[in-house]
């Protein structure tokens, strides 16, 4: 899936990039309060710190705004993840290393989460497939991980097993940011990732195979 060229009449690429990461931070806090469809650019302009002019510099459109909101949270979760994940072990230690990271990402990340998911449907036709690929490519990670466990004969799962098993850690690290006004009224953050993790890795016997 090809990257949508967010377009700028300013050259510098350090300032492009300068300016977004402003316009970024702004409207992640205006999208969260209000929404993308009610919040106006003049309002991200201003959160932004400089003018509707100078915005529009740097975008065309004021879903531009939201496209790059996506694109660079998704990076930033999976760049997280890429430091974090080693999918090399192929240990079930490995899996509840990875799963533990990714869900203090989210925790760290959870506005721009929250954002990224109420609004993403808002996305242009050409733009709503590229940044939800990149969702399917860190699920992909995840399954990289527990691949490796079946490589080594920790567990043992068919590849669609496989494939459940890495969206279902995905979604729950997710519900920590979409759930966490309620859970942390029972739950600590390492509660969670305990109780969670438990839960999730239960259906996978010591012996390699699958609880039935």
């Amino acid at each position: 899936m090809t990257k949508r060229e967010v377009h700028a009449s300013v050259k510098d690429e350090r300032l492009v990039q300068k300016r977004r990461d402003q316009m970024i931070k702004g409207a992640v806090n205006l999208f969260k309060q209000k929404g993308f469809h009610r919040t106006t650019t003049r309002e991200i302009a201003k959160a932004a710190g400089f003018s509707i002019g100078t915005l529009y510099e740097y975008i065309r459109q004021k879903e531009d705004v939201l496209y790059l909101v996506c694109d660079t949270i998704y990076d930033q979760v999976r760049d997280r993840l890429e430091k974090d994940i080693d999918i090399k072990q192929g240990t079930i230690e490995s899996l509840k290393v990875a799963i533990a990271n990714y869900f203090k990402v989210v925790d760290e990340m959870q506005d721009e989460v929250l954002v990224m998911y109420q609004e993403a449907k808002s996305l242009s036709r050409d733009a709503l497939p590229y940044v939800l690929q990149k969702e399917i490519e860190m699920v992909g990670m995840f399954e990289k991980v527990i691949a490796g466990c079946v490589d080594k004969g920790e567990i043992s799962l068919t590849s669609r097993e496989r494939e459940l098993l890495a969206h279902n850690i995905f979604v729950q690290g997710q519900m920590w940011g979409f759930r966490r006004w309620a859970l942390q009224r029972n739950y600590t953050l390492e509660e969670y990732i305990e109780v969670q993790t438990k839960l999730i890795l239960q259906g996978v016997e010591k012996n390699g195979n699958l609880t039935k």
